[in-house]
């Protein structure tokens, strides 16, 4: 029993682990602000260019059972704002890793590495 909580007391205070945890805690609280800009703020103003129509409150009646595809409408323009701050977030990561690539030179060959290359060449020559 100790070399297992040994075990997961490795794998929880790994970095990764922690980061991830940081992740999704930040992300939802993302969620809930692209919640209520969607539904505070675009619908709404959507709806007004619309002809006042609320998306939130469009149904669809069949029988007894009442399908809100207004919420689904909804949840669509949700998961495209999410998704386009995602792409725009991780183009910029990528961006500034091609930037410190660019900015670090390559290493320096130990004068082994040099005096191979050189014999390479001189055989390719031959």
């Amino acid at each position: 029993m100790k070399e297992f909580l040994s075990e997961f007391k490795k794998f929880a205070l790994k970095g990764n682990v922690i980061d991830l945890a940081v992740g999704v805690v930040i992300g939802a609280a993302f969620g809930k602000i692209v919640d209520s800009l969607v539904g505070d703020i675009v619908m709404p103003s959507v709806g007004a260019l619309t002809g006042g129509i609320n998306f939130s409150g469009l149904a669809l009646t069949v029988g007894e059972a009442t399908i809100p595809y207004g919420k689904f409408i909804q949840a669509v323009v949700v998961f495209s704002i999410i998704a386009l701050t995602l792409f725009i977030v991780i183009k910029a990561i990528n961006k500034l890793k091609r930037k410190e690539e660019a900015a670090t030179p390559p290493p320096k060959r130990s004068p082994e590495a040099e005096l191979l290359t050189e014999i390479r060449d001189l055989l390719k020559t031959k």
